[in-house]
Order: C-alpha cells, then structure tokens, then sequence
C-alpha cells in the first residue's frame, strides 16, 4: 500500500470515529436532512475554513481540522442521503448507518486512488487554502446542480462533488498532519 494509501486509511479512521461516536450519541438525526440542507451543511464548514484562513484567528475554540473532518463526514452523509432519499424521521439503524458509511468512504478512496495515478499526486503541491477555495467551488457547482433538480447538460453530478469535496477535505488534513510533523 503506497503512503498516501495509509494517510488516506488514517484520516478516514479518524472521521469515521467521529461519526460512529455522533451516530451513538444523536442516532442518524441527519437523515431528515434534505440534500441542499446537506449542502448547505458543508457551505457552513468550508466558509468557517476560509474566514479562519483569512482573519488568521478563530474566535471559537475549534480550528480547521474539525472542520474538515465534519466536510468529510458530512459528504458521505450527502451520498448516504442521495441514495436512500431523506426520511421524515431517523429511520437508520447504526449498523447499517455505519455500514453505508464505509462504502462511500471507500469508494472516496478508490476514486482518490484513481485520480493520483492520473495527476502524479499533484495534490502534494498545493496550497491547504487551495482546498478550501476547491470545496467551495465544488459547493456552489452543487448548489447549481439542486436549483436545476440535478439535471447538467454536461457535468458530473451532485454525487460526485460530494465525492470531490470529500477527497478534498483528507488532503487537507494529510497536509495539516504532515505540518506538524515536520
């Protein structure tokens, strides 16, 4: 397994033990969630990022990487939600909340996987501020996909800038790791 492999597996873990723990303490609240809510959602994160980024101080005791990690969690809650629709009530178990959860995880990474064979990892090169303005397009481009009622002339769909957003947000924090460890 090459190195961006493991970082890839470590971040994951670190979020899917966030959400696993939410799930337990909130049940999966989140899937009366709408999509554009669940948009909207990851708006809120990635614009907290950027005005971090930009003022250089947080006035709540929370920096960049849990927010990162909550882009994470909350675009493979987007995938989940696209799938089975939203519900007017919590209507998923644990288990298979924890399940979907590892699916679309993996499938973040297998698209990562492939896209780094593609770009010779260009992500390594880019700016953590980079990833930010990246996500928020991402964003807006979802955004303009829901307001269309998902249809695209030619783009991807909302699934996959869920998934870009995701991928996104594990390069930032391999990125904010690999600072504090050198």
């Amino acid at each position: 397994m090459s190195h961006t492999d493991q970082q890839f597996d470590q971040v994951a873990a670190i979020c899917r033990d966030i959400f696993t723990k939410k799930m337990k303490d909130y049940g999966a609240s989140w899937r009366i969630l709408r999509p554009q809510s669940v948009t909207d959602q990851i708006f809120i994160k990635a614009n907290r990022i950027r005005s971090i980024e930009t003022k250089g101080v947080s006035k709540v005791d929370e920096g960049i990487c849990p927010e990162l990690i909550a882009i994470v969690n909350y675009g493979v809650i987007g995938l989940i939600q696209l799938e089975l629709g939203c519900s007017e009530t919590d209507d998923l178990t644990y288990d298979r909340g924890v399940d979907l959860y590892t699916k679309y995880i993996s499938e973040a990474k297998k698209l990562m996987i492939d896209k780094n064979h593609d770009y010779d990892e260009a992500w390594r090169s880019m700016r953590l501020e980079s990833y930010t303005d990246l996500i928020l397009m991402k964003i807006y481009r979802t955004k303009q996909i829901e307001d269309n009622k998902g249809k695209t002339l030619i783009s991807e769909g909302i699934d996959a800038n869920y998934f870009d957003m995701i991928n996104y947000a594990v390069f930032g924090l391999i990125k904010m790791e690999e600072s504090l460890s050198n």
